[in-house]
């Protein structure tokens, strides 16, 4: 009994309406952990092309701060 992955496809490639945006942090918060850090194209599933897109609009929304670089995670 083996396991046979789905071969995962790009969102921004399948819905050419979805664009990448900076000020659209909403969207931009789901390729983005709870510690603030960038989830990789392996694991989303995003084509090369959109994932460097993606990373620049993250960068841009925390430099204008709309996105935390770090979220404060406390131990309780």
């Amino acid at each position: 009994m083996a396991f046979t992955s789905r071969k995962k496809i790009c969102k921004y490639c399948e819905n050419r309406k979805n664009t990448i945006d900076y000020k659209d942090y909403k969207n931009l918060k789901r390729a983005i952990t709870e510690q603030g850090k960038i989830i990789p194209r392996r694991v989303t599933g995003t084509c090369a092309k959109h994932q460097r897109e993606l990373v620049q609009a993250i960068k841009r929304a925390r430099n204008v701060a709309l996105l935390p670089y770090s979220y404060d995670v406390k131990n309780s």
